[in-house]
């Protein structure tokens, strides 16, 4: 039995361990491979230790992997090699040409494994672009693009064929080279029954390829067009009089800028300005609140600075702290209702504007916006009401 043949295999290793005659002692013994954790197999490698002498209380151990039993082989085939003795040359050539043919015979066949692997992960890989084919031209009918489609049972058939040729004894034993044709001829057959969908599909990616370089070299000119900046590395502990002046410098250079119509670098001022602002030190409750004051103005003018950029993200982010500085500021809400009004969000405009209204009744800038908007979302209710109409008559 299999359990008699492993307690042959271990006394026939201790035996041989103790041919020379020396006594050895076993402090441990290292069990790996498939089925070790086993109870039974626990019991005859411990049955088989006491039977020799060793303390059948030994506990197992389990640190070793594969890497490290490869190596301790090498090794140990290493030192067996230095230490055999031969009776003549000859039979050591002999033996030494016979392990190299046994070495060129396990290369050989691991390099058909690997090829024979490579072979099966291409038929796999394969076997799921079909798979994927079929799945994405089943739901191509609830896309953008599916009323170009062929008739629903047309291309049912078409794909329900190809599904089960998937799950067939044919797709089972394919080989590579059949797999590939099974995925060309399914293809072509899709791009003759849908070639109206299909056309239109390539034609929107490349139209979206095309926006998205043009988009890429837009940015670009954009950087290439940006006053350069020296790099800020003052982390002086300045005196709150001297960092405000550099912070009004800043800010007197931008709205200079700003009203020559120069938006871009009037934004790059501002922001430097704002960097500045982030170094005073050491404030008193009264100089927070004037920082606080010039951190606002200096928000609501970068924002209105990439309000003319049309950077309508920028401005909302910066608007976003300004009202952080100032939760009630009404021009920092007006002006974040400015964004949402050039982004059609009429919603979010609105309710800053009720809250700018509460704040600043008699503001006229606020009181026109706010009719603009309400116009606009007269507009959006009367266009819902009548698609409403349309759905349900």
């Amino acid at each position: 039995s299999e359990a008699n043949a492993l307690k042959q295999l271990i006394s026939q290793a201790l035996e041989e361990a103790g041919e020379d005659g020396e006594k050895f002692t076993v402090d441990a013994v290292e069990v790996t491979g498939g089925g070790c954790r086993i109870p039974w197999v626990k019991s005859i490698i411990l049955e088989a230790m006491e039977s020799h002498g060793i303390n059948k209380s030994l506990s197992l151990s389990y640190s070793l992997d594969d890497t490290s039993l490869a190596l301790g082989a090498a090794l140990l085939g290493s030192l067996e090699d230095k230490n055999v003795g031969f009776a003549d040359a000859d039979t050591k050539l002999a033996i030494d040409a016979s392990r190299e043919e046994h070495r060129m015979k396990l290369r050989e066949e691991e390099q058909q494994m690997f090829a024979l692997d490579k072979e099966l992960t291409k038929i796999a890989d394969i076997r799921n672009q079909i798979e994927a084919h079929v799945l994405e031209m089943r739901s191509a009918r609830h896309t953008k693009h599916g009323s170009l489609l062929p008739a629903q049972d047309v291309l049912d058939a078409h794909l329900n064929q190809a599904e089960d040729w998937l799950f067939s004894e044919e797709a089972e034993r394919a080989t590579q080279s059949e797999m590939e044709d099974k995925l060309s001829s399914t293809l072509q057959i899709t791009d003759g029954m849908c070639k109206l969908y299909t056309d239109a599909v390539k034609k929107e990616a490349e139209v979206k390829e095309q926006e998205m370089e043009e988009e890429a070299k837009r940015r670009q000119v954009e950087r290439d067009t940006e006053e350069p900046d020296e790099e800020d590395h003052d982390n002086r502990r300045l005196p709150k009089k001297r960092r405000m002046e550099i912070v009004l410098k800043n800010k007197n250079e931008a709205n200079e800028l700003f009203g020559d119509g120069n938006y871009r670098h009037a934004a790059a001022r501002y922001t430097k300005a704002l960097s500045h602002c982030a170094k005073f030190v050491d404030l008193s409750p009264e100089d927070t609140k004037e920082v606080n004051g010039v951190k606002l103005s200096l928000n609501l003018n970068l924002a209105l600075a990439y309000l003319k950029l049309e950077k309508l993200d920028q401005a909302l982010r910066v608007c976003n702290e300004a009202l952080h500085v100032d939760a009630k500021s009404a021009k920092a809400l007006y002006r974040r209702a400015t964004v949402y009004y050039e982004k059609k969000k009429w919603d979010d405009a609105n309710k800053d504007l009720q809250t700018a209204m509460n704040i600043a009744p008699d503001d006229k800038a606020i009181k026109k916006l706010h009719g603009r908007v309400e116009l606009q979302l007269k507009k959006q209710k009367a266009k819902q009401k009548k698609m409403a109409q349309k759905m349900f008559g």
